[in-house]
C-alpha cells in the first residue's frame, strides 16, 4: 500500500497506508503519510503561503508563518472532511493582528484554491496569533 506520487513539477511524494492488523495484506507498512493526511498537508502549505505573501506585499516584516490544522472526517465512505480548524502563528516585527485576519480571509476568500475547494465539503474555522520577533 505504499505510493509514490510524481507531481507537475517534478517532484515525488511518498505516501503509505496504515497497517491493517486483521488483513495485514490489505494495509501499509507505516513509512510514510497517509494520502488524506498529504492533501490537508498540501491545503495548510497552499494558505500559509498566500498570508505570507499577502502580508509582505503589504510590505509587513514577516519572519516565520506556521499553521496547525486538525479536522474532522465523515464515518462513512467517502470518508471527506468534515471540520477543518486552521491556526495560524505569524512571527514578525511590528505586524498588526488586523493585517494577519486580512490576509488570512483573502487567503480563504480568494486565493487557496485548496481550501476553497475541501469548503464544499468541510466547515473551515480559523484562528491566529502574532509573535512579535
Amino acid at each position: 500500500m505504499g505510493f509514490v506520487a510524481e507531481t507537475g513539477s517534478g517532484h515525488v511524494l511518498m505516501m503509505d497506508g496504515a497497517p491493517d492488523t486483521a488483513k495485514p495484506e490489505n494495509g501499509g507498512q507505516n513509512l510514510a503519510p497517509r494520502p488524506m493526511e498529504t492533501v490537508l498537508a498540501g491545503t495548510g502549505g497552499c494558505t500559509a503561503y498566500d498570508v505570507v505573501l499577502i502580508l509582505k506585499r503589504g510590505r509587513h516584516d514577516v519572519q516565520g508563518c506556521s499553521v496547525k490544522l486538525t479536522s474532522e472526517r465523515a464515518d462513512t465512505d467517502p470518508k471527506v472532511f468534515t471540520k477543518i480548524h486552521m491556526h495560524f502563528t505569524v512571527k514578525g516585527k511590528g505586524i498588526p493582528a488586523s493585517a494577519v485576519e486580512r490576509a488570512v480571509a483573502m487567503s480563504h476568500e480568494k486565493y487557496c484554491s485548496a481550501s476553497i475547494m475541501l469548503a464544499k465539503t468541510a466547515v473551515i474555522s480559523t484562528s491566529f496569533e502574532v509573535l512579535e520577533a
